[in-house]
């Protein structure tokens, strides 16, 4: 078996099915329902050998008063260690949509100081297409704990104490994920008592404006969607309803080029405490 020293932060499922057996290689299931809902009315099959990467429950605060709130750096590590991931792990992550929360595990991962982690691209819908393998999920079983080492990058997170100066300065742009009929307060916010609103001066491009069906856009493309909503050398941050797709939309700006952060508590938190 070959062992690979680094990765882009995208690859195709041709590439993960000609390298799954190479001896440094993890791949993740990053899984979780869409906005709100229980995994196990997701998928029960997985591609062969992948490890579940619980972002509710291991790599997320349960006990925070919003969802998907960052964790700590410690937990963090420990969470990672239990997966078995080593500080020279190749690690491949995704979902069962296509490209969803795969992004807020590949945000995690860059965001602690993981930097070779890559997105499948096309998810698990993309692997069924061309006729690969999968096998049935089973219970998680008990990996090698991993060595690797976090570290925490501040540059990639975004807080609500710092939202209102960035929203007046024009080093910075805020971009929303969600949907334009949440954006522009047309539906209601699916979080039952949540208010409808944005936070000020942002713009909206929903997450699925940077994709073709499951698959990320290409490189060129992804340029093209951002050059029109921002300013050369601009600094973008994203927001969404939890952090989930704002990750989705720091992956495309990341592979165009584009600094970027993701506000962590995104508009779950802002609607909450700040006041209309």
């Amino acid at each position: 078996m070959s062992q690979i020293k680094e990765i882009d932060n995208i690859v195709s499922v041709e590439w993960l099915h000609n390298h799954i057996h190479d001896k440094n290689l993890l791949v993740f299931d990053a899984t979780i329902s869409k906005v709100i809902g229980d995994i196990s009315a997701l998928a029960n099959i997985k591609i062969p050998g992948a490890q579940f990467f619980d972002i509710k429950n291991k790599f997320s605060i349960k006990d925070a008063p919003f969802p998907n709130t960052i964790p700590s750096t410690q937990q963090f590590n420990d969470s990672a260690q239990e997966l078995g991931i080593n500080n020279d792990s190749i690690v491949i992550v995704y979902d069962d949509h296509g490209i969803y929360s795969s992004a807020r595990a590949w945000w995690l991962l860059k965001t602690f100081g993981f930097k070779n982690v890559a997105i499948l691209n096309g998810g698990l819908p993309e692997w069924k297409a061309k006729g690969y393998i999968t096998e049935v999920k089973q219970s998680p079983k008990s990996y090698k704990k991993g060595n690797f080492k976090a570290i925490y990058n501040p540059n990639n997170v975004v807080y609500i104490e710092s939202l209102d100066e960035i929203s007046k300065d024009k080093n910075f742009k805020i971009i929303d994920a969600r949907s334009s009929d949440r954006f522009n307060c047309v539906v209601a916010e699916p979080r039952k008592g949540l208010r409808s609103g944005t936070i000020p001066s942002s713009l909206n491009l929903p997450f699925n404006k940077v994709l073709n069906d499951n698959k990320l856009k290409q490189k060129e493309e992804l340029k093209s969607v951002f050059n029109k909503l921002t300013e050369e050398n601009q600094h973008l941050v994203f927001t969404c309803g939890s952090g989930i797709t704002a990750s989705a939309l720091a992956l495309a700006a990341t592979l165009a080029g584009y600094n970027n952060s993701v506000y962590d508590g995104s508009w779950t938190e802002y609607g909450t405490l700040k006041i209309s």
